[in-house]
């Protein structure tokens, strides 16, 4: 082999050696996206699909209240109830939303470098815990939502019938509305896991 062809391959090898890790690990590429952007798409997440639980039970709860209340007009105050356990979904999500937003503190540009200081693995650490969190509360109230919006449409409806229905309707409401309760409190559990550190030097 020329020399001329040795140094060749030698460039095109150390030119493999350079290439950045995410064109070879899928892991390098969530390594690569910034924890802060992590940390605000869990927040989205948290809010975003909590509102879409909330509506989502709003709207098949209000329609059965609206198309009941046509024939008993009756239900349609006493089963706004269901409207106001459907809104306490969105509600979670936003409670959430406040406290994984107060959560982010600020520091330089974040890189991620071959070789990780502990500030850095810390902030990726939080970012992706903040991120799990917007999961499990967004999907949570989401559930809940429509679990809510369900049983308070049959509700609604069991109520046009049989007034006596209402109170023991009531009470699968209730501990349907637990649901998206029981993700909120993990979420702060999760949410107290991540810590971002203030490297501002």
């Amino acid at each position: 082999m020329s020399p001329s062809a040795h140094h060749h391959t030698h460039d095109m090898g150390k030119t493999f050696a350079e290439e950045p890790c995410y064109k070879t690990s899928i892991l390098c590429v969530f390594e690569a996206v910034s924890p802060y952007m992590w940390s605000y798409m869990g927040i989205a997440f948290a809010l975003g699909i909590s509102v879409i639980g909330a509506a989502w039970g709003i709207f098949l709860t209000g329609s059965s209240i609206v198309g009941g209340g046509i024939k008993a007009p009756r239900i349609s105050s006493k089963n706004l109830v269901s409207i106001i356990f459907c809104e306490a979904v969105a509600i979670y999500g936003v409670i959430m939303a406040i406290i994984m937003a107060n959560k982010i503190e600020g520091s330089l540009i974040f890189e991620v470098t071959p070789n990780l200081e502990s500030w850095q693995a810390q902030t990726m650490v939080a970012g992706w815990c903040m991120f799990c969190v917007g999961l499990s509360v967004g999907f949570s109230n989401l559930f809940c939502g429509v679990c809510v919006g369900v049983s308070g449409s049959g509700c609604a409806l069991a109520d046009a019938q049989r007034p006596e229905m209402f109170v023991k309707m009531l009470i699968v409401e209730i501990f349907g509305s637990a649901l998206g309760l029981f993700g909120v409190i993990v979420g702060i559990i999760q949410a107290n896991g991540a810590t971002f550190p203030k490297h501002l030097a």
